[in-house]
């Protein structure tokens, strides 16, 4: 089924060229002015029922959004969304074109609800082992994109929609954000990698009274901690994302692949080996188009213009 194309939403500065997929603009009130533009989004053909995947286009081309909606169980991980998300970032993982991640939910007050009890009642314990095993190493294939992905949070993030959000290089909340990794309380722990980076954000004792607890914090709090990069009025957390993936999609695309690199590989090396790889990855832009083009706008005194290569 060939991509659709349709929505606009009034979210971020006014885009001149247009692309060559039609569409239907539509005017949205924002709080801030500085978002009240044109945005195209192409839709893909469904990955699911519960996560659909938007391509943006024109200016905000590179930019990709994972969208959850899934109402009726407030984004809880069933095996469908599961797959969604899934098939979603192998895809995005296999686009060359593609420079920053969002994923937002279109449900009102829950950014995801963690996994589908419901489901998981069913289960037998085999079935329940391999379903967070699967759950674990998607989380993990967002954790490994080359490019950044962005978190955006307005309400509940709570078990796996917090380790999902936790897999994310930024997470953008709002006010009413909710975020918390209740396992303990059902007598379990967080399955999907929330013992091993929680605490590397927010620190070992930070992280063992949230899990040991259980205990649910607002967007405020989360951000004081250094769970949140942001935090910002309810209902603004999605034009905050947008406003900082523009801010990454007009850098150098392979700098900022071997930035994330040399970041999440360095950190687990001692200082000396941290270092080489850090060289490593700067002699790879050495040779690049883009690096030239740097140069060339800064003397110039005009905006770059990257291609990637």
């Amino acid at each position: 089924m060939a991509a659709l194309t349709a929505l606009t939403r009034s979210l971020g500065q006014h885009c001149p060229k247009r692309s060559r997929f039609s569409f239907v603009s539509q005017n949205i009130p924002s709080h801030n002015s500085r978002f009240q533009t044109l945005r195209t989004l192409i839709l893909e053909p469904s990955l699911s029922q519960s996560v659909k995947l938007h391509r943006l286009s024109d200016c905000d081309s590179g930019i990709v959004e994972v969208n959850l909606d899934r109402p009726e169980a407030k984004n809880a991980i069933g095996n469908d969304m599961l797959r969604g998300l899934r098939r979603a970032f192998e895809d995005i993982g296999q686009d060359s074109s593609a420079r920053v991640v969002m994923i937002s939910s279109s449900v009102p007050k829950v950014f995801c609800a963690g996994a589908d009890l419901k489901e998981r009642k069913k289960m037998t314990a085999s079935e329940v082992h391999s379903y967070v095993n699967y759950l674990r190493s998607t989380f993990s294939l967002i954790e490994e994109l080359q490019i950044p992905t962005i978190a955006v949070i307005e309400g509940a993030a709570l078990g796996g929609g917090l380790e999902m959000a936790l897999s994310c290089d930024l997470r953008i909340c709002g006010e009413n954000a909710l975020l918390a990794l209740p396992e303990t309380g059902l007598a379990i722990i967080p399955g999907a990698g929330g013992t091993q980076r929680l605490p590397r954000l927010v620190g070992k004792s930070i992280a063992k009274e949230l899990i040991f607890t259980g205990r649910r914090i607002g967007g405020k709090d989360a951000m004081t901690i250094g769970l949140a990069n942001y935090c910002v009025p309810c209902g603004e957390a999605q034009p905050k994302a947008l406003e900082i993936a523009r801010e990454i999609n007009q850098k150098g695309p392979i700098a900022i692949r071997m930035a994330k690199r040399a970041i999440n590989e360095g950190i687990e090396r001692d200082m000396v080996s941290a270092l080489d790889l850090e060289e490593e990855c700067y002699e790879r832009l050495l040779d690049t188009k883009d690096r030239l083009e740097g140069l060339a706008a800064f003397a110039e005194k005009r905006k770059p213009t990257y291609t990637g290569e």
